[in-house]
């Protein structure tokens, strides 16, 4: 009888561990090599879409930078228009001129019509150089400011009316664009305070719309916390001649010299409004939020956003809703529905809305 040939064990468990090993070393390399693909496609597909963003706002850019192009161009022309026409009228005079000299011992009405008709056209020819030279000055050579020049295309604002009243929020929230840095700062030294970035930025604007009001307007600047006043004290419920250089230094000279801090209370600062005689025809309201209070201060010092945006309702009913309201609104953290509700008031008021970059004005 054979043998039976022995099985060994060890043999077989060797071989399935081998295999084993084997598969899971290739199952790795798998699994690495399609991680790898996965990582290398992420990146650009984020890529070309970063790229697609920069595109559609460069072609956005052009096409307001179109725009401004067109209407600078139909400026010149007008400009242009008019110096020709000044020019005829000039060469008429002159040659009307000549012509009573020659008329020397004739009849004298004659003499008299001609001279009547220079006197006429010597009028409209003054009329067309002041009309001229007040569309190119505007305010600016009462008060000059530096800055990116006339951003009245691109920012939608148009700073015109009779009686213009600029609204400045004042209050402790202008000091940051942070909640934590406000109370930093809130406890600085005066003249860190009114050095912070946010409130330079908000004076800045204060000065480029007084440089961009029309001349035959008047003004008034108020700044607004827990209360409401003019710039100038002695002023206050006044309107102030632009064409008096004295009213635009002085008010740029207190304008730069408020310091912010306390709450904001909207309530005050159209309530104040509506005190002007007569009543403005274009409102500009420079804030960063919602009203933390009303008339009276709170009871608490968290105010929800719910809260705030109650006294702003309540704050808005003061106003006619026929003047326009032109909001510039400054950034501020914690503060969801202003945007939204500061737009909506703009939207109701025929007025304008703006949320400015960092490097405006």
């Amino acid at each position: 009888m054979a043998k039976r040939r022995e099985l060994s064990i060890f043999n077989l468990s060797f071989l399935d561990i081998m295999s084993c090993g084997f598969g899971a070393v290739i199952l790795i390399f798998v699994v690495i090599n399609n991680a790898s693909q996965e990582l290398n496609a992420n990146p650009k597909t984020e890529l070309l879409a970063k790229i697609k963003k920069v595109e559609e706002e460069v072609e956005e850019e052009i096409s307001k930078l179109r725009e401004v192009s067109v209407a600078m161009k139909e400026t010149d022309q007008q400009a242009l228009d008019q110096q020709e026409l000044i020019k005829q009228l000039t060469a008429v005079i002159a040659s009307t001129n000549k012509q009573i000299a020659s008329l020397t011992g004739t009849n004298q009405d004659e003499v008299a019509k001609l001279k009547e008709e220079i006197k006429k056209l010597e009028e409209e020819t003054n009329l067309l150089q002041t009309s001229q030279s007040e569309e190119v000055a505007g305010g600016k050579d009462l008060y000059s400011f530096t800055g990116d020049g006339d951003r009245q295309y691109l920012t939608g604002l148009k700073v015109g009316g009779r009686h213009i009243l600029i609204l400045l929020d004042a209050s402790a929230s202008m000091l940051d664009k942070t909640i934590v840095n406000v109370i930093r700062t809130r406890n600085l030294s005066r003249e860190r305070r009114i050095g912070s970035e946010k409130w330079q930025r908000a004076v800045r604007t204060g000065e480029w719309l007084i440089a961009n009001l029309p001349r035959q307007a008047s003004f008034q600047l108020y700044t607004f916390n827990e209360s409401a006043k003019s710039v100038i004290p002695e002023q206050d419920a006044k309107w102030l001649s632009v064409q008096n250089r004295d009213n635009i230094e002085e008010t740029v000279n207190y304008l730069n010299q408020i310091v912010p801090k306390g709450g904001t209370s909207l309530h005050h600062a159209l309530a104040k409004a509506n005190l002007l005689e007569p009543p403005p025809d274009n409102i500009f309201l420079i804030v960063d939020g919602l009203p933390t209070q009303g008339l009276n201060p709170p009871k608490s010092n968290v105010v929800s956003s719910q809260e705030r945006n109650a006294l702003f309702v309540d704050a808005i009913s003061l106003t006619s809703g026929n003047i326009p309201i032109n909001v510039i609104l400054f950034p501020m953290e914690g503060d969801p529905l202003a945007a939204a509700s500061y737009w909506r008031l703009a939207q109701i008021t025929s007025g304008s809305f703006l949320a400015p970059s960092e490097d405006w004005p």
